[in-house]
This record gives structure tokens, C-alpha cells and sequence, in this order.
């Protein structure tokens, strides 16, 4: 496991981040989103890094309007073209 520590002033943080529990949750939610959302880790991958199991994790993306599925169009250009 890595551990990480962090100094945030604390006017920098949302106030809905009322305890340190809560803004770790928040960063590591946040984090999971971001590197999913470019393609840097899986859904599966995603889902542990913010402690949720992977249909949790499908339904804060839908909440947060992310596309659940990836597709890389240069990719699915070169399979079309293969036919």
C-alpha cells in the first residue's frame, strides 16, 4: 500500500469535507475519476482505488456525467477498417 500525506489550507477546502475521513474519501474519489476518465487505470482499478465495488463506482460516473465506457477512436477506426 502507498501512503501519502498532504498539507491543503484549509479555506482551500470544500466545506462538505467537514473531517479529514471525509476529504481523504473526496481525493480519493476525485483521483479515480480523473486517471478512469483518461484512460490511465480501469474501471475495476478505479473502483478500489475509491473504495467502492464497481457498480457503485458505474454510479457515481453516471452521476457525475463521465462516460462509463472509453473509446479510443483511432482504435475503433483502424477495427472498422480491418473489417
Amino acid at each position: 500500500m502507498t501512503q501519502i500525506t498532504l498539507d491543503i489550507p484549509g479555506e482551500a477546502v470544500p466545506s462538505q469535507y467537514s473531517s479529514p475521513e471525509l476529504l481523504t474519501q473526496g481525493i480519493r474519489l476525485a483521483a479515480a475519476i480523473y486517471w478512469y476518465a483518461r484512460g490511465e487505470i480501469s474501471q475495476g482499478k478505479a473502483a478500489q482505488l475509491a473504495g467502492l465495488n464497481r457498480k457503485e463506482f458505474l454510479e457515481v460516473l453516471e452521476r457525475e456525467k463521465v462516460d462509463v465506457f472509453l473509446v479510443d477512436f483511432d482504435d475503433l477506426k483502424q477495427e472498422l477498417a480491418r473489417g
